[in-house]
Order: structure tokens, then C-alpha cells, then sequence
């Protein structure tokens, strides 16, 4: 019936000759044009099939109580998989069906005279002092076996990589020089590989003196990773560990070192290697994170970043076969010289995409104060006294050079050119669950305060219309900080509906809105003017269609209600607001501005 509406609503626009805009050119949905198919959002997956699970942790509920906008979180590794299981129960309570796990990075390390790792400040490091083999620390043993198939052979450069996970022997790709070394709760992995990334399968240490690199990696005995699947298989979840980072340009922190790439693209072999043995079949594993961030900026396609991005792709294609998620940030400040308009950041988007990752989730950095929420309208209002400690006071045009919806209407359409060029990615949106700072900071390092539902809703307001997920950093401990949390108020507040789009469809032989956004069932639309105000019940005098465009986030819905456009002055910016069932009012109105 889609198909049919779409022909007879677009006869009758043609024949009134009228739009609605909800921002520039918003009255046209970001859908591709091309048969090349994009990966599917994450919808919420299937219903686990127990509603409840016992382990040595307790007995958990694995029933979903409140369906809230944002479907995935950022969660931080933790020692106590006990607290695993509370969060990941919070998180599926709430909605969530996606995880995004932090990480840990690669860093290049000096050695002692005596073959100790040291810090990067020159001290011994406890957590490698442990590492030794026949008497000797696990840099010498490696040495001493290079030397014995090559007496010209050396350790060149030696990095570290620590991580709660556990690999298997298919870490390895030359046994003959690599192996696990366990020493009580910890396993050591020494590996060894030329340093341009190359990684020779022939393991031919004899023929030619060489300088390797060594990598030691510290894990752990239990395999996090393994449990965490595990888990999230209760609850029905998709999972997305973090790759390792790369080492940063000691010049520009914000660059991967390219010096090092090499290395990384080895570890980053190897590790895949092993999750493709142990994981490729896992249901829940959703895919892997690259957590190395950069600006989306004009000049970001000369970032060597976006070398690892591109090894990184090539690599999980071959051994996963899933996508590689990234968290790009914004900035639209114009008082700094790399703030950057929306157009620049569209450009940004394609060079991101033309490096192969699956998943782009740009974070709306309203928490970070570097994006503000506002509508075209509301450019000479004051700003959110919450970001006055990055902006100063000013209003929001002199602050910004635009406004979080601006900029993630360019990558959808930046998107709709990749898509067409033949590059599958999808746009998600990261919506920051915190505010630049708080009386209380949330976590325990940094100032970063508690934000609230209603701030929350706005950014969902803003962003969602644009994007095929919404995710939020983070769960912990943004969500979970306060008196009264964020996840509290979730829990008691997730059925207020939230509008993200609103457009002009006329319905043979009625004029009319359509209206998108979340928990429109036995709701009212709500359209004010200058000249009046109209309240529409959806269920009496409109539709409502409970399976969107695939586009769409899950458990996205549109309605549609009569309203006569002719009523309205050409030029004004129209308010159109929904009221829920119970007669809830969505936080943010929608902000439309008609052109006859």
C-alpha cells in the first residue's frame, strides 16, 4: 500500500504545488536510489528464548521492560564478569540489543640493557616483568631463538598489547618462534614478524639476517571475549570488540603513527585469524571497533588514520566477513580554527567510507559541547547554559556553524553517494549521554557531568531521522551516575514519544503531515501557528504505520493526519508536537517551515 500512497500523494502536491521543509531539502527522505544494498541495521534481535538465566553470578532477567530510542552502548572492560551480567541485564531492560566494547592500544615500548620492558617514561613495567622462559625475560628468549636460525637475525622494535581476552594457537603463524608463555592468572603471547606488516607465511628465519619485531601481548587465562558472546547470547545481543589501536603521532596525537602500522596491521591479523577459528559462526558477535578517533574534517583524507581504517577493512573482511564499526567526532564551533561546516564534514564522511569500514557512527558531540541542538529559528537564542563552558555566551549562530541535525543531514546525503558508488555503510548515530561538565563528574577521572532524558530525546530529535541506528557513549558510567540516574529515568519516562521528522503528504483527497518518530501508537499530533493550533487524534482522523522504510531505525513509526497547509503563512516556521496515549508531550517539538 506504500507504493500506492506515494503515487496519489505525489499527483496532489503536484497539483497544489507546495512543500514543507523541515530544514533545507528535508522533505525528501535520505534513501538510496541504487540496487546496491547496504548492510541491514542491527534491528532488535529475537526474543531470548528463557526469560530468565541462572549462573554463579545470580539469576537474570532477560526480559526487555523499556523500549528506549538508543539500541546500543559503549561499555567499559571490567574485571568482574559479574558486573558484565548486571549491565548487559540494565542494558537489554532498556532496549539495548548492541554492545560496543572499549580497548585497549598497541604501543611501541624501550627495553632495558637487560632485556626488560620498560614504560614509556623510562621505568620497569610490572605487568611484563613476570615474562620469562628459561631464565631469561621473554625479550632475550625471543632474541636468543632468532640468533639460533640466523645468528644476523635481532629484535629491531618490541611493542605491547595488553587485553583481558585469551587466544588460541591460531594467534600464531610460526611456531617455531612464537608461542604462549603462562605464568599464574596471565598468559603471555610472543610474536614475531617482519615490520612492515608483511607477516611471511614461510616462517623462514635462516635464509637472510633480519631485524623483527616482537610483540608481547599480556592476556588473561579466561577468555573475556568468549564470556561476554556467551552472554550476550542470553540476552540476544549483538557484540562489537574493540581492534586494537594504534600507536599515536607523538606530534599530532590526534594521527596514527604511520610508523607503526605495519606492526599493527600484523596484530590485527593475527587476532582476527583467531576470532574467525573461534567466532565467525557466533550469532552475537556483530562485528569489531576500531576506537581510534579523528575529526571529521576536510583534511581528514590525508590522515594516515585512515590507513588503518582501510588495512583493518580488508583484513575483517577476509577473516570475519562483518563490519567494522567507527565513532568519528564533530566539531561546529566556530571559534576555533578547525571547526567545520557541514559541508566539509560530508566530505569527511565519504573519505571514511572509501576506506571500506561497515559502520560510520559520528558522535553528535553535544556532550562535548563542540555541536549544539537548535533549529534554524532558533539561531539568535542564547545557548544551553550547560555549554557555556566550551562556547562562552553567545547565542547559537555565533557559536556554531551549525546544528547536530545540519550536519547529519550532509553524511545521509554523503551516504546516498557512497551507497551509489558502491560502498556499503551504514550512518549511525552516536548521541553523547553527558554533559561538558557536572557538579558531580560522572566517571572517575575527568569532569564530564550528568545529562537528563529530556536532553536526550532532543538529540535523538535532531539526529534520528537521518540514521539507520542510534547508539550512546556510554552505559558506564553515564548512565548509571547521579542520584537519580539516566538509566532511571529511562526506565520510567521511555514511553514518551519522540518525533524526528515531519513532512507534507497529502492522502487522495486530503492534504496532510506525516509525522516519524517513536511511540506514535494512540498518539496526537499536535501543529502550532501563528493563526491557530490543531490537535490530531492519529487513531479518529489519520494512520498509523507501525513498519517504516528499512532505512529506519528500529521500532521507528509514522502517522499521518489531515491538515490543511493553506491555513499557514508561506515562510513560517510551524511547531508540530506529539502527545502519547496517556497524554505525555515529546520534549521536543518539531520545527517546519512551509513554502507555497
Amino acid at each position: 500500500m506504500r507504493w500506492l500512497f506515494l503515487l496519489v500523494g505525489a499527483a496532489v502536491l503536484a497539483v497544489v504545488a507546495a512543500v514543507i521543509i523541515v530544514f533545507p531539502s528535508s522533505s525528501e527522505r535520505p534513501v538510496a536510489t541504487t540496487t546496491t544494498s547496504a548492510p541491514k541495521p542491527s534491528k532488535t534481535v529475537a526474543t531470548p528464548t528463557h526469560s530468565e538465566f541462572t549462573d554463579a553470578c545470580g539469576t537474570f532477567d532477560t526480559t526487555t521492560r523499556n523500549f528506549y530510542t538508543v539500541t546500543g552502548y559503549w561499555i567499559t572492560p571490567k574485571s568482574n564478569p559479574c558486573t558484565w551480567r548486571r549491565q548487559l541485564q540494565e542494558i537489554h531492560r532498556a532496549g539495548g540489543d548492541t554492545i560496543i566494547r572499549i580497548g585497549y592500544g598497541l604501543q611501541f615500548r624501550p627495553v632495558s640493557d637487560s632485556g626488560e620492558i620498560m614504560t614509556r617514561d623510562g621505568d620497569l613495567d610490572p605487568l611484563y616483568k613476570a615474562c620469562e622462559e628459561d631464565g631469561l625475560t621473554c625479550h632475550d628468549a625471543a632474541e636468543r631463538d632468532l640468533k639460533q636460525a640466523n645468528p644476523g637475525n635481532r629484535i629491531g622494535r618490541t611493542y605491547v598489547y595488553r587485553t583481558d581476552e585469551s587466544f588460541g594457537a591460531d594467534l600464531f603463524r610460526c611456531p617455531r618462534m612464537e608461542h604462549s608463555v603462562k605464568v599464574g592468572d596471565r598468559i603471555y603471547y610472543r610474536v614475531i614478524a617482519p615490520p612492515d606488516g608483511s607477516d611471511d607465511a614461510t616462517c623462514n628465519f635462516t635464509k637472510k639476517a633480519t631485524s623483527y619485531d616482537m610483540i608481547l601481548v599480556a592476556g588473561s587465562a579466561k577468555d573475556s571475549l568468549n564470556e561476554l558472546l556467551d552472554l550476550a547470547d542470553q540476552f540476544q545481543m549483538k557484540v562489537f570488540p574493540a581492534l586494537p589501536l594504534a600507536p599515536r603521532d607523538s606530534k599530532v596525537p590526534t594521527r596514527a603513527n604511520r610508523t607503526h602500522i605495519g606492526t599493527l596491521t600484523t596484530l590485527t591479523r593475527r587476532i582476527l585469524q583467531d576470532y574467525g577459528v573461534r567466532f565467525a559462526n557466533r550469532e552475537s558477535l556483530g562485528g569489531v571497533y576500531q576506537p581510534f578517533e579523528v575529526q571529521m574534517a576536510a583534511t581528514l583524507a590525508n590522515n594516515p588514520t585512515l590507513e588503518v581504517y582501510a588495512d583493518q577493512h580488508t583484513i575483517v573482511e577476509q577473516e570475519l566477513g562483518k563490519p567494522i564499526l567507527i565513532s568519528p567526532y564533530l566539531d561546529a564551533r566556530k571559534r576555533v580554527g578547525f571547526g567545520q561546516t557541514p559541508a566539509q564534514v560530508a566530505e569527511a564522511f565519504k573519505a571514511l567510507a572509501q576506506t571500506g569500514v561497515g559502520i560510520i557512527a559520528p558522535q553528535d558531540s553535544r556532550g562535548t559541547g563542540k555541536v549544539g541542538l537548535f533549529w534554524p529559528d532558533e539561531r539568535d537564542t542564547e545557548v544551553d547554559e550547560r555549554l557555556r563552558p566550551v562556547v562562552g555566551e553567545a547565542t547559537y549562530g555565533t557559536a556554531y556553524h551549525g546544528s547536530t541535525r545540519d550536519y547529519y543531514r550532509e553524511m545521509a546525503k554523503a551516504r546516498d553517494e557512497m551507497l551509489q558508488a558502491g560502498h556499503q555503510v551504514q550512518l549511525w548515530a552516536n548521541v553523547e549521554a553527558f554533559e561538558p561538565s557536572g557538579e558531580e563528574p560522572c566517571a572517575p577521572q575527568g569532569t564530564r557531568g550528568q545529562t537528563d532524558k529530556k536532553r536526550l530525546d532532543q538529540a535523538v530529535t535532531m539526529a534520528g531521522r537521518y540514521v539507520q541506528k542510534i547508539v550512546s557513549y556510554m552505559w558506564s558510567d553515564f548512565m548509571t551516575c547521579g542520584k537519580r540516574s539516566l538509566q532511571d529515568e529511562i526506565a520510567d519516562d521511555w514511553q514518551r514519544p519522540v518525533a524526528v521528522d515531519a513532512i507534507r503528504r497529502a492522502r487522495d483527497p486530503q492534504d496532510g503531515v506525516e509525522v516519524s518518530g517513536y511511540n506514535l501508537d494512540g498518539g496526537t499530533i499536535v501543529v502550532e501557528w501563528s493563526g491557530g493550533s490543531k490537535e490530531l487524534v492519529v487513531s479518529q482522523v489519520g494512520w498509523l504505520d507501525d513498519d517504516p522504510l528499512d532505512d529506519f531505525p528500529d521500532r521507528m513509526v509514522t502517522a499521518w493526519v489531515p491538515f490543511d497547509w493553506k491555513q499557514v503563512p508561506a515562510g513560517e516556521w510551524v511547531r508540530i508536537g506529539v502527545k502519547g496515549a496517556s497524554g505525555e508531550q515529546a520534549t521536543t517539538p518539531l520545527h517546519v517551515r512551509v513554502s507555497v
